[in-house]
């Protein structure tokens, strides 16, 4: 590879902030629906119902049903704990200062912007934009399919693929939407290696492109020659490109950053460890 295009594909990688790991791009959903594989999904809450009240007839005892002992309480706390994937975070000093310059990226440059484009741009032209981002990267879910020996979410990316770039117009329509089957999973390179017995390394936060580990870094790294994006000419198109995609996505998911972190004690950590969960139950998928 030249060293033109090697500083071509770095650009592009800057410029993918905030976009899901691997710059696999999840199917199109409405606007207004939160999505439920991003990392960032602070709107998921948890609510118990009130038992109903009921009155027992005159000198016999209920048994709730649900009283534990402390050493029982203990014991699922331990459970609990041992389920939560851990991973080492060595680079605490510098992710924590990534973590503040892209927090401060999104409120003072990238949601104005978005919020701006969100205001000017019908939702109808935005959901097509992002239909046709999506279609386009099919290869990174394909051939992350074929890598992991999923042939039906395989033939299904194909499907999809040639039905959205027909019938829906080079992928600005979504007609495999009507379909689930043809709505698999998205696969990244990541997710490949992790499959693959692959462990996490260690805990990273990029500048720009926000919480990843060393697995994901080399996955994203791996996914970007599966981009066609990274292959446009000249180098500045390529990155306006992804500038625009960017801003476009962002666009669907105002409010979701802000409503983590203000729920969040701890946002850094808040963030940290919903992006290793979120990441484990992929690769588990």
């Amino acid at each position: 590879m030249s060293k033109r295009q090697l500083n071509h594909l770095l650009l592009v990688l800057l410029l993918s902030a905030f976009l899901p790991a691997g710059c696999a791009h999840k199917p199109a959903t409405p606007e207004h629906a939160a999505s439920t594989d991003s990392p960032l999904h602070p709107n998921r809450q948890i609510t118990t119902a009130k038992p109903e009240q009921t009155t027992s007839a005159p000198g016999i005892e209920e048994d709730s049903g649900d009283d534990f002992s402390d050493d029982e309480l203990d014991l699922f706390d331990d459970e609990f704990e041992e389920d939560k994937v851990q991973v080492a975070d060595p680079l605490a000093f510098w992710n924590r200062a990534m973590f503040h310059f892209n927090d401060k990226f999104y409120f003072w440059v990238l949601k104005p912007v978005a919020r701006g484009y969100r205001a000017a741009v019908p939702s109808p032209v935005r959901i097509g934009v992002r239909n046709f981002f999506t279609n386009l990267t099919t290869p990174i879910r394909l051939v992350n399919c074929i890598l992991q020996w999923k042939w039906r979410a395989a033939n299904a990316e194909f499907a999809r693929f040639l039905l959205n770039s027909t019938v829906g117009v080079l992928g600005f329509g979504n007609p495999a939407k009507k379909y689930p089957k043809l709505n698999p999973s998205e696969e990244d390179l990541g997710q490949t290696l992790g499959v693959y017995g692959i462990g996490n390394g260690f805990y990273v936060v990029w500048p720009f492109l926000g919480p990843s580990t060393l697995r994901d870094s080399v996955g994203l790294v791996g996914d970007l020659f599966l981009n066609p994006v990274c292959y446009v000419e000249p180098t500045e198109a390529a990155v306006g490109i992804t500038a625009y995609e960017t801003v476009n996505e962002t666009s669907f998911q105002i409010g979701d950053y802000e409503s983590l972190k203000k729920a969040a004690i701890n946002p850094y950590e808040a963030l940290r460890d919903a992006y290793i969960q979120h990441r484990e139950s992929k690769v588990k998928k």
